[in-house]
């Protein structure tokens, strides 16, 4: 095929994308349409400033002529006032739609070699492999969220699942054609398993079931065929999967899942681990998912010199149970690492720590709990503000505030958590998962690949108090 007829072909479905964005992201159509409402509210207020002047100049005129020549005088700047508002509301209306309106179709009429870029990126792009089956809503929702992460970060996606699913549900939520486009460009590559694991099974399952979703998945990380794998199925079962295919890395007793927290600034969230992966726990586990917590931090949150809390009831070393007190011993003498101290549950998203290690069981919690927040706390804000007219402006101007808010607690936008420990990177997301959690998930994988985590991880095996 030549090069114009690839280009034909891509220039209409890059069209499409666009137009699907458009539609799917609704703050655009909020923006557009407050911008066009505040124009037409300053044009309003202008007009009514002036027809005001109009009628204070008559009156003026009657009263006497000295009078009104100073009431016109100032009449006269009150509508040039007003002349300003309109044309200030004017280019701001035109400001804020222009580059969200304008500027991408520009781009996209004016950029004759996307196909030209694409094929040059090609070989930059790395590949994940996901397991398609897995999750509460899969396969369409991981496919939409495949297909959307392909289109914003160099990836490609190897998408494993039972295909004649995967194609059902691609034809129901209309992503047929675009599956079709990005399977003939080589970008995803739809790779046929059996049944996933459920979320109710034991992770042992995946000892017999060796064509699992997950399983296939993970030997494509084995097998060098993929440098990361995702999965919103059964966390326990990726886990067992993890350990079996690929192996812990040397040193590792336990691997532990590590999720990332917002804190106050939101450019430094928090990692804690472990959040789910073992529920019980030795001072040795949680001295090692310190270790893997600090190289983490280094190379993806690029923190020089992360500091690191143990979650604990109270900051003096002498507080806690058995395990905090012994794990307490532990941090303090290791040289590796900064050691904070014990962190308590309210220092966990202050911004104090970088990495914060405690047992599968209480990080759980920790996290399910964090997840309901910013629900409620939108819900709290709902109910407070006032009723009728005034509140209905009052919610108006804090919308965008309530929004940022909501995205800032959303643990979608996080989309997923690292397993750590084990000798590939796996990403764990949450089994409610959909698009948006996927896209961030995917996210995440690319960046622990591109930033060389393994590379560091392995280090780990040197360091000796894992060999002692």
């Amino acid at each position: 095929m030549g090069k114009e007829n690839v280009q034909k072909i891509n220039k209409p479905r890059a069209i499409r994308r666009l137009v699907i964005w458009y539609k799917r992201n609704s703050a655009v159509t909020s923006i557009v349409d407050t911008a066009a409402s505040s124009a037409v509210t300053a044009s309003n207020v202008a007009g009514n400033v002036v027809s005001g002047a109009g009628s204070v100049v008559s009156t003026a005129s009657n009263v006497a002529s000295n009078v009104a020549g100073n009431v016109v005088s100032s009449a006269e700047s009150v509508v040039n006032t007003a002349s300003s508002v309109v044309s200030n509301a004017s280019s701001i209306a035109k400001n804020t739609l222009q580059p969200l309106v304008f500027d991408p179709l520009k781009r996209l009429q004016n950029n004759d070699n996307i196909t030209d870029r694409v094929e040059e990126s090609q070989s930059e792009r790395i590949w994940i492999a996901v397991d398609g089956m897995g999750g509460d809503y899969a396969p369409g929702p991981i496919l939409e969220g495949c297909l959307e992460a392909i289109s914003r970060f160099p990836i490609n996606i190897k998408f494993v699942g039972k295909i004649e699913k995967v194609k059902d549900a691609a034809e129901k939520t209309g992503l047929a054609e675009l599956l079709e486009n990005e399977i003939d460009s080589n970008r995803l590559e739809l790779i046929d398993s059996g049944e996933p694991i459920g979320m109710n099974e034991e992770a042992t399952a995946v000892r017999k079931r060796k064509n699992a979703s997950i399983n296939v998945a993970m030997d494509l990380v084995r097998n060098n065929k993929a440098e990361a794998v995702y999965s919103a199925g059964n966390s326990g079962a990726m886990m067992a999967s993890a350990i079996f295919r690929i192996g812990r890395l040397k040193g590792i007793d336990r691997p532990a899942i590590g999720a990332l927290f917002p804190t106050r600034d939101q450019t430094r969230p928090v990692l804690v681990l472990d959040v789910g992966a073992n529920t019980d726990c030795k001072p040795s586990y949680l001295h090692q998912f310190a270790l893997l917590g600090n190289i983490y931090a280094k190379d993806v949150l690029q923190v020089t010199k992360p500091r690191i809390g143990l979650l604990n009831i109270g900051e003096e070393e002498c507080k806690g149970n058995d395990l905090s007190l012994k794990t307490f011993e532990l941090l303090s003498s290791e040289k590796s690492f900064d050691f904070g101290g014990n962190c308590e549950g309210r220092d966990v998203l202050s911004g104090g720590f970088d990495v914060v290690v405690c047992d599968g069981f209480t990080g759980n919690i920790l996290l399910k709990f964090l997840e309901s927040v910013g629900g409620v706390l939108l819900d709290i804000l709902r109910s407070e503000l006032p009723r009728g007219r005034r509140g209905k402006v009052g919610s108006a101007f804090l919308k965008s505030n309530l929004l940022r808010i909501k995205k800032r607690l959303d643990h979608a936008e996080h989309g997923g958590a690292l397993l750590l420990g084990v000798n590939g990177i796996c990403v764990i997301g949450h089994g409610s998962s959909k698009s948006l959690s996927v896209v961030s998930a995917l996210r995440l994988a690319h960046s622990a690949v591109n930033h060389g985590v393994m590379d560091n991880l392995t280090q780990l095996q040197k360091h000796q108090v894992l060999n002692s």
